[in-house]
């Protein structure tokens, strides 16, 4: 796809964010919602057909920062046995930091501080030991304790006449992030690759009152937001009043995010190293707002979950919109091929930088994707290993989506032009099935057996390996 070199810039900044939607961006310059991704939006190139590999973090983040699926090398999650994007630039002497905002999945024990020379996941407790450890399997609880005392949080915040212009409290610890990306923006006098992850819009949400103004007239209470985010926990059901506060606070923490990404922006501006900087924007998968019965994040591969913002913005490059669909996979050549830098022979994913081969476009591989769903698709906790439910894989195109249930057998096929919300499965009647689903069909077969392999190899791993495995966290 990328016959050319494209015009290299000297740093790359990566802003991944926990939960955002496709449809969260307002891609335009003059956007309510996010002002500033849609300046980037603008002034880069906004890709409308990006998806995620995952419908939750720990499946997705390995093909960020790996090019690689989650499974590739194991049965459990955590990146594969492959080198990193952070490793690969490193190697080439590139200064390189990483800043994770509490997600628990993205911690040293899942293997995502390797290749940084400055990592921080802002975990409450000690780097190692038994809470941390707790605290890496189970990445919300923090947010859950601090949504407990938001309101005497707030109470205490407006006694001293504290300002809401930025969260009362760092309830999703983007204030620590932010100024820990922009220090080492300050401090780099060379090349460099900055990764930033947001949780802001990740389940329960907690943005400031300012931001919540900023979105929506309707008025949100302290025990309102703690009850429309209880009975999300708790999978009960809500009503239309619930619904509409919990999408209220979601765009409320996303505008929240747009505004720290503008000034990581700024920062890099006043620190001169913004017309040398290429920066790019991902949600590392969606939310769901009840449009396939649920809310949050469950195991399932519809629309609301895999189809995510991908955003780039580079200097010396024109602006547009990119059509032909993409998976996550294809950030780590791309940085790579932003810097001038070779990427990972073992990567799966291709640059997406221009030029673009769009004859071409429809040949490529369909983005594939995958969860994995217990007895329930509100178990708790989700099964996060091949072993502990029944596998499901997708693969899309720009136009069509494609979902196989491994072990039952069930088929679901869309088509996202005239049911861009996956509502009606178009598989059943042979006479109406495309001759895509043929492809997409293919492409899915292929991935749950390489999946199966890898799985029966696993089972073959010597004790030793597997102790030690499990001694660094992946078991």
């Amino acid at each position: 796809m990328n016959e050319s070199r494209s015009p290299g810039v000297s740093n790359v900044v990566l802003v991944t964010v926990d939960s955002l939607r496709a449809d969260a961006v307002d891609a335009s310059p003059a956007g309510d919602l996010t002002p500033t991704l849609g300046r980037l939006a603008a002034d880069g190139l906004a890709f409308e057909n990006a998806f995620a590999h995952g419908n939750w973090t720990p499946f997705s983040f390995p093909s960020v920062h790996a090019s690689r699926p989650v499974f590739a090398a194991s049965a459990d999650i955590g990146l594969p046995e492959t080198p990193t994007l952070a490793e690969v630039l490193r190697a080439s002497g590139i200064r390189t930091g990483g800043f994770n905002a509490a997600n628990g999945f993205l911690t040293h024990h899942w293997g995502y501080d390797r290749g940084f020379d400055e990592f921080e996941s802002f975990v409450t407790g000690a780097e190692s030991g038994p809470y941390s450890r707790y605290l890496a399997a189970h990445p919300t609880v923090q947010g859950w304790i601090q949504l407990a005392t938001s309101p005497f949080r707030r109470a205490v915040s407006r006694l001293a006449g504290g300002s809401d212009d930025r969260p009362f409290a760092d309830t999703s610890r983007m204030l620590d992030v932010e100024r820990r990306a922009s220090r080492f923006v300050r401090d780099a006098d060379g090349p460099f690759f900055l990764w930033v992850h947001y949780m802001d819009a990740h389940t329960p949400y907690v943005p400031a009152l300012r931001y919540l103004r900023e979105v929506s007239s309707r008025r949100v209470s302290a025990f309102g937001m703690a009850r429309a985010h209880v009975r999300t926990g708790l999978g009960r059901e809500v009503g239309d009043r619930t619904l509409a506060d919990l999408k209220t606070l979601y765009d409320a923490a996303v505008r929240q995010v747009d505004a720290s990404v503008g000034r990581l922006l700024e920062a890099l501006s006043e620190a001169g190293r913004l017309d040398d900087t290429c920066v790019v924007v991902a949600g590392d998968h969606g939310e769901e707002f009840l449009e396939h019965g649920h809310l949050a994040h469950y195991p399932k591969l519809y629309e609301e979950l895999i189809h995510v913002p991908l955003l780039l913005w580079h200097p010396d490059l024109p602006a547009g919109r990119v059509e032909p669909h993409v998976g996550l996979d294809a950030i780590a050549p791309t940085v790579c091929d932003a810097l001038g830098v070779r990427p990972a022979e073992s990567w799966e994913g291709e640059s997406v930088l221009p030029p673009f081969d769009r004859e071409r476009s429809g040949e490529r591989p369909p983005a594939v994707s995958v969860a994995v769903r217990g007895e329930e698709i509100t178990q708790q906790p989700i099964p996060r290993r091949l072993d502990e439910g029944e596998l499901l894989v997708s693969a899309r195109t720009a136009d069509w989506t494609y979902i196989e249930h491994v072990e039952t057998g069930r088929r679901e096929l869309y088509d996202r032009r005239a049911d861009p919300s996956e509502q009606r499965n178009r598989y059943g009647d042979p006479a109406d099935r495309p001759a895509v689903a043929a492809r997409l069909e293919s492409a899915v077969d292929e991935h749950a057996s390489r999946l199966a392999r890898n799985e029966s190899a696993e089972r073959e791993t010597p004790n030793e390996i597997a102790a030690r495995l499990k001694a660094l966290g992946y078991r």
